[in-house]
């Protein structure tokens, strides 16, 4: 099954400090591996901060003043951009109808001048799954699956994020005992 375009929802049990209580934006999915971004866990950097970093007069606002996320353990220092507008910058890939993922300077350049996605989340690094890695952690029951919302991506807390994705199944995961095992 290709899970591009999907959340991961960690399970109580994954004690991966990487990803622990996450829900997972799965980019891209195929035969090679996964990639994707973890979108609830909010590092103390604003989007403002990324921006003076890169010597971006930035102006400010809600857009500006919102957190980045740590977006996964790889390439901690690669800023990467989930967005709506369907804009194509040099660095993009239109995932849905409804969001594309950015990777070049040009959209932070936007975004310093005020002109860019209306709604967007910035992430710091990301997460990566080698072929068959993320079809194996799967089926151990690290994760569940569903088709992404992209409300929760944009319209929903970072905090309220994981309960959010999770409510997608009818899961309440506060239900689920962290020791569970196989049938």
């Amino acid at each position: 099954m290709d899970f591009s375009n999907h959340f991961l929802i960690a399970m109580p049990a994954l004690a991966d400090p990487h990803f622990s209580a996450t829900v997972t934006y799965v980019i891209n999915h195929d035969s090679d591996g996964a990639m994707g971004v973890v979108i609830n866990q909010p590092t103390e950097h604003s989007v403002a901060d990324v921006l003076a970093s890169l010597s971006l007069e930035t102006p400010q606002g809600p857009a500006t003043e919102q957190p980045v996320m740590r977006g996964g353990p790889v390439e901690t220092q690669r800023g990467i951009v989930l967005h709506r507008d369907g804009v194509q910058y040099e660095s993009s890939i239109q995932v849905d109808d409804n969001l594309t993922v950015t990777t070049s300077r040009d959209i932070l350049e936007q975004l310093a001048k005020g002109e860019g996605p209306e709604s967007f989340l910035l992430a710091l690094g990301y997460a990566g799954w080698s072929s068959g890695q993320l079809e194996r952690e799967i089926t151990e029951n690290a994760w569940l699956t569903c088709p992404a919302d992209n409300r929760i991506v944009f319209e929903t807390e970072p905090a309220d994020r994981l309960a959010a994705a999770a409510q997608l199944l009818g899961v309440d995961l506060t239900r689920i005992d962290p020791q569970t095992g196989h049938a």
